[in-house]
């Protein structure tokens, strides 16, 4: 998952991005690092943050765009 990759390139702490998303530092270090994998709603609430689709959060594409 490109979680960690896409919250340095924005300059976002984990907590900052934990407050954010409404959960836990701990949670976004347990994501990054493989630990734990988010739900689907939490897929989605982390790529609509990016403003990425969760194909590219899950590096099933390199095209971050959304397409409808």
């Amino acid at each position: 998952m490109r979680l960690k990759e896409l919250r340095k390139a924005k300059g976002i702490s984990q907590v900052k991005l934990a407050i954010d998303l409404d959960t836990t530092q701990n949670t976004i270090s347990r994501y990054e690092t493989g630990a734990h994998e988010p739900g689907i709603k939490e897929l989605i609430r982390i790529a609509d943050y990016f403003q990425v689709s969760v194909d590219y959060l899950l590096e099933r594409t390199d095209n971050p765009n959304i397409t409808k």
